[in-house]
């Protein structure tokens, strides 16, 4: 049997194909192979896992371990290990800053949607699922709540915009480049990864990580194996030590066979 390891999986065009709006059927049958052989198996996302329509895919994979919300929340099971709350003040100032700009900016916690400027994500939602399904609350309301991290809906310019502003914070682009994840430097699904090897006592080389967006590059950077899917955004295959196909092609799968983790046997 190989040394156990730690495999870490992106959810959203990692595992989940956008499209379907389904697991890749190839994926679970890698995973669970990874698991007969004793292996660790953990989701690193920038979806908030406690969330019904994050918490759905979570409960198809069944990982040992979830890094959440960009490593602000680390859970083994239902045991949370770890959690970051986002500085309230930088949050109040960031909400002033795009006030009429063409952005939104907010998150959807406990399946309510806080976010300021909603027509711009209502008017996103509409193109890009065909219709507006949020279910609005007051934006000012978060200076209330636990955030962790935000989502940014907008272009890459007006995220580069906010990075220039506030230096404590970063927004790395999703893979359709019209949106990212708004997380304070000090989190990252790679700090995320270094704790639950301290958890189970595996050393970071031991680790293999997948994904296709830049807040999936710490993590791919930091793991023994970093592995960017073949769809991934282009910046990011700069920083994976090997590059897959295309989710639509059994990315995941075929590279777990490539490096021996899995067989087709």
């Amino acid at each position: 049997m190989q040394n156990r390891k730690i495999f870490s999986f992106d959810i959203d065009m990692t595992l989940l194909e956008h499209k379907t709006y389904k697991i890749t059927p190839s994926a679970l049958v890698a995973i669970e192979r990874l698991k007969e052989q004793g292996h660790i198996i953990v989701l690193a996302t920038g979806r908030n896992p406690e969330n019904s329509d994050s918490k759905q895919f979570v409960d198809i994979v069944k990982p040992d371990a979830v890094i959440g919300l960009n490593g602000t929340l680390v859970k083994v099971g239902e045991e949370k290990i770890f959690e970051h709350f986002f500085d309230k003040d930088v949050l109040k100032r960031l909400a002033k800053f795009v006030e009429g700009k063409d952005c939104s900016l907010g998150l959807t916690l406990e399946d309510k949607d806080y976010y300021f400027n909603q027509n711009v994500i209502d008017d996103y939602d509409k193109k890009r699922w065909g219709e507006s399904f949020r279910k609005f609350y007051p934006p000012k309301e978060l200076f209330d709540l636990p955030v962790r991290t935000l989502t940014y809906v907008g272009p890459p310019s007006g995220a580069k915009e906010i990075e220039e502003n506030f230096p404590t914070l970063k927004l790395p682009l999703f893979a359709g480049m019209f949106g990212a994840d708004v997380i304070e430097k000090c989190a990252s699904k790679a700090e995320g990864l270094k704790l639950l090897c301290k958890y189970y006592n595996i050393d970071i080389k031991d680790t293999v990580a997948f994904g296709d967006s830049m807040n999936d590059k710490e993590i791919i950077e930091e793991s023994g194996l970093g592995i960017a899917m073949g769809n991934a955004i282009e910046e990011l295959k700069k920083y994976a030590d090997y590059v897959t196909d295309d989710i639509t092609d059994n990315g995941v799968y075929n590279a777990l066979e490539k490096f021996g983790y899995i067989n087709t046997k």
